[in-house]
């Protein structure tokens, strides 16, 4: 009798933690794949779901504790998403568990108590829980030999984790599910599914090289670097990077007045200008940072590099910030978002900043800052921490052109851009270029109180402002004849603008057809007549020899003797 009723008590414990188990892994199911905007997106973060239970359930031989612990990983994966979002304006990358939570989780929580006090409280409950869910599940399989049970359960566990790998291909069952831009994944309402399909997209690999004896061979001769070409103290150097800025004038349609801007146009200041060769098109301001920063384009690192602020920044070595760093410069970020948004605050620290003010600490909105707004502020900030005798490197991120550019019609823009300038452009193209010359008619009269404050003076000072992508105008740019020389057609897409000045009399430099964005730093090192070290030593020899090119350079044995030279021997990106 006793038996029975310990039979009994153990059917009911075990059903009810089956029972228990079941509406709470359909309540992650709700909560997690439930939540994904697209039908084919919830199909696919419900099979990883089914798939982790498939592994979890032949590992422990148990069906409640394989249904809670499955369900929480992704309720836990789903939550950590919301609140990365929510407080630290990024979503979650599976690169985060790696270099966030090694680099920057401590100081995060620390700044939000309660986070701290709700993290405490999932270390303590979350093993009671399982514990509980343990013992009141049943093992299953005891019926088969312990050489069976291995069989069934490894075999099980093997099966549902390489049908978890199937659906993480990009060109597997939801082939459609990864068919995502860059941006798409790191800004659209799909947090899981951009979680899991930026598995393959942060995959890191190194550019081609040649042999260490034959990059020795030609490149030794930059190891020692180049001195200055100036007596300190050193000049300032402002940098601007004018989001979604390309001189539109090029384009076949902008043939007005209001096409033609002095943002664009040399003076007697203007030591080089010309096309910009970026590496992204419609967003991504991040890589060209990354460029901009480190004199390297983010796609020589495969598709992983798009992801550079969380990626590649930990691994940088050397860069432009740093090499001035060394010089006794004062480094100095004005960043227009959260400073936490794609990692922008860790990863200028990597890449040589020493301090890194973002909107919030700058008192402006934003996403809304205007050109002026940026640069007021950054000047206050200049003002604040220049000391005599050291000279200051600022790095200004605009925001002012960000798309898209047809939210409002047409009528709301200011004179003149409010009616219909451009002759012959389709109404969506023309309000788009409008709203955008409206918008670089504001930049241009910053630029220039910017000019004035720095190059007006007797204190040397180099301005250097580039665009650092064009704007999609939601696909239609693509279609807009231009008017750029046949050997620039193939890169039309990618070509944007630089402007290097200095109020430094018999300064000189080269200007080319196209220079690559990677190039830059060392465009800057010089124009700023400072040292350079090996690294940029040999950028420059590799700019000079390939008529400002790089990876379009035409020899690329040179390139990869250079990739092997700046990698193996100067170490400036370590894995």
């Amino acid at each position: 009798m006793r038996n029975m009723q310990a039979k009994s008590f153990r059917f009911t414990r075990n059903s009810a933690a089956w029972l228990c188990a079941t509406l709470f892994f359909a309540g992650c199911i709700r909560a997690t794949a439930g939540q994904e905007p697209v039908l084919q997106q919830q199909g696919f973060v419900l099979a990883l779901m089914l798939c982790t239970f498939g592994v979890l359930f032949f590992t422990f031989a148990r069906v409640a504790t394989a249904l809670v612990v499955s369900g929480g990983l992704f309720l836990a994966l789903n939550f950590l998403s919301v609140l990365k979002l929510r407080y630290l304006d990024s979503p979650l990358m599976p690169s985060d568990f790696v270099y966030y939570m090694r680099s920057s989780l401590l100081e995060t929580l620390g700044h939000y108590p309660h986070l701290f006090a709700l993290s405490m409280g999932v270390i303590v409950l979350v093993p009671l829980g399982l514990w509980l869910v343990w013992r009141g599940d049943r093992r299953l399989l005891t019926g088969l030999s312990p050489r069976k049970a291995f069989a069934v359960r490894v075999g099980g566990a093997v099966l549902c984790g390489l049908a978890f790998w199937v659906c993480l291909q990009p060109a597997g069952p939801f082939a459609k599910v990864h068919a995502k831009d860059v941006w798409q994944k790191l800004s659209d309402d799909a947090q899981l599914t951009n979680f899991f399909i930026n598995f393959h997209d942060s995959d890191v690999t190194l550019p081609a090289m040649t042999g260490d004896a034959m990059a020795e061979q030609e490149w030794s001769a930059t190891a020692h670097g180049e001195p200055a070409a100036v007596q300190p103290p050193y000049p300032d150097i402002v940098q601007v990077l004018e989001e979604s800025t390309f001189d539109p004038s090029n384009y076949t349609a902008c043939n007005i007045p209001e096409c033609r801007v002095r943002l664009f146009k040399p003076d007697e200041h203007t030591l080089s200008h010309g096309p910009l060769r970026v590496h992204t098109f419609g967003g991504g301001t991040w890589v060209s940072e990354f460029a901009a920063l480190t004199g390297m384009p983010q796609d020589i690192f495969g598709p992983g590099g798009m992801y550079a602020p969380y990626v590649l920044s930990p691994h940088v070595r050397d860069s432009l910030p740093q090499q001035l760093q060394r010089l006794g410069y004062l480094t100095v970020a004005i960043y227009p978002t959260n400073g936490a948004f794609l990692n922008g605050r860790n990863a200028y620290k990597a890449y040589g900043f020493d301090q890194f003010y973002d909107a919030k600490e700058l008192g402006l909105t934003e996403w809304d800052e205007t050109d002026t707004q940026m640069f007021d502020a950054a000047k206050r900030v200049y003002d604040k921490v220049r000391k005599p005798g050291q000279p200051v490197f600022m790095m200004i991120l605009t925001l002012a052109q960000h798309g898209p550019h047809d939210m409002d019609p047409l009528s709301t823009l200011p004179a003149p851009f409010n009616r219909g300038l451009l002759k012959g452009l389709p109404g969506k193209q023309a309000l788009n270029l409008n709203t955008y010359l409206s918008n670089l008619h504001n930049s241009d009269v910053a630029m220039s109180g910017l000019e004035k404050n720095f190059l007006d003076r007797p204190d040397p000072t180099v301005i250097v402002h580039f665009g650092d992508h064009q704007p999609s105008f939601g696909g239609l740019i693509r279609d807009m004849p231009r008017t750029w020389p046949t050997a620039l057609q193939p890169y039309k897409h990618y070509l944007t603008y630089y402007m290097i000045k200095s109020n430094v009399a018999g300064r000189h430099m080269p200007s080319y057809p196209m220079l690559d964005i990677a190039h830059l730093p060392n465009m800057v090192l010089q124009a700023a007549g400072v040292p350079m070290d090996p690294y940029f030593s040999a950028a420059t020899v590799l700019r000079t020899r390939c008529n400002g090119l790089y990876s379009d350079c035409i020899d690329q044995d040179l390139v990869k003797s250079y990739h092997a030279w700046t990698f193996n021997h100067l170490h400036v990106y370590e894995e």
